[in-house]
């Protein structure tokens, strides 16, 4: 049975991976700061740590990501596979800024894809083990990948959706409000360090890394709106037909 996500998980995760946590922090400190051309980072430092700290736990062979933007979250995730020596990633965006950025040293990892992921899912692994979501942020783009693509995923994988919580609830009309209620729906708990909508989390988060001495921050962002959950098996069942939407990223 896959262990839950939530925060004494998330914690355990934390000790067990410290070591390798702290040499990651440290690249992507310089990796920011060398970036040439410049870049700005999508994800916060605790949204970003449990990423990396979920796929060591979860070792899997085949990861999706479904927007790169400039590629943080593509660099950080190929840390984890490289750490796991294990594991592939696609990544699947209609920019391609991350090519310019993902570390040479761990793109054998790695293959990016250019495109509306609408019209390249025959691109996508048959059997994902690990869904990562960073792309457009409306409520239909949501509800084509809650009813088009999710369905087709092995129940029980782990799924991250970003920018849900920048405030205490999900603004409505908003991909995060579709995805709260298809859960809701589903019976689904989800985890999150957002500072907004968990205080708690967050702080025992940052407690937590202060014990272990990994408190020189990454980046400056603090607001990790970010969600984490376990694709239910009450949503596993055939895909229906695509909309006419065409996705963009931010």
């Amino acid at each position: 049975m896959p262990a839950t996500i939530d925060l004494a998980h998330i914690s355990d995760l934390y000790r067990t991976h410290r070591d390798d946590l702290a040499r990651v922090r440290d690249h992507m400190r310089a990796h920011q700061r060398d970036a040439a051309p410049t870049m700005t980072p999508q994800l916060d430092d605790l949204e970003a740590e449990i990423t990396y700290l979920l796929l060591r736990e979860h070792t899997p062979a085949t990861v999706v990501e479904i927007g790169t933007y400039y590629g943080w979250s593509t660099t950080w995730i190929l840390h984890a596979l490289h750490d796991n020596a294990t594991g592939h990633l696609h990544s699947f965006d209609i920019v391609d800024h991350a090519p310019q950025h993902v570390p040479h040293h761990l793109t054998d990892r790695w293959t990016f894809t250019k495109g509306d992921i609408r019209t390249k899912t025959n691109l996508i692994p048959a059997h994902t083990d690990h869904l990562f979501i960073d792309a457009a942020h409306n409520g239909w783009f949501a509800r084509w990948y809650l009813h088009h693509l999710l369905p087709t995923l092995p129940p029980g994988i782990p799924i991250s959706v970003h920018d849900v919580f920048h405030q205490r609830h999900a603004l409505p009309f908003t991909e995060g409000a579709v995805v709260l209620k298809w859960l809701t729906t589903h019976t689904t708990s989800f985890f999150t360090a957002s500072a907004a909508r968990a205080p708690h989390h967050h702080q025992a988060l940052t407690d937590l890394k202060k014990e272990l001495g990994l408190t020189e921050p990454v980046r400056t962002g603090h607001r990790n709106p970010m969600i984490y959950f376990r694709l239910p098996h009450s949503a596993t069942h055939a895909p229906a037909t695509t909309s006419a939407h065409t996705p963009r990223t931010r």
